[in-house]
């Protein structure tokens, strides 16, 4: 799950047919800091209410293309949820535990 800014609309004159009338926006990824990382992305509106300059939480990959009422529809990033409120302590430790790809065989 990732932050991130709609900063603008997509309009698409042909969708796949488990995509109609799912919105598309265009969403700033935002670090922990809430400062822009990296560029702009497209993502599927699961809520179908978020709008310009709402904070939204979103979800990649496979979650993305399980979160909107279609499942498996062809999607890499979806937003999931409006963001009212974050608070986080100043002295947060950082993550307790990271993803790490495997290089050896089974």
């Amino acid at each position: 799950m990732k932050f991130g800014r709609v900063i603008g609309t997509v309009v698409a004159t042909r969708k796949y047919e488990g995509l109609k009338g799912i919105k598309f926006l265009v969403v700033q990824p935002l670090d922990r800091e809430m400062s822009p990382l990296g560029e702009p992305e497209v993502a599927a509106d699961a809520t179908a209410q978020a709008g310009h300059g709402h904070l939204v939480f979103m979800v990649a990959s496979r979650e993305a293309a399980q979160a909107l009422p279609e499942v498996f529809v062809p999607v890499d990033l979806a937003i999931t949820g409006i963001v009212d409120e974050v608070d986080v302590p100043p002295d947060l430790p950082g993550p307790t535990a990271g993803w790490h790809r495997s290089t050896g065989s089974l």
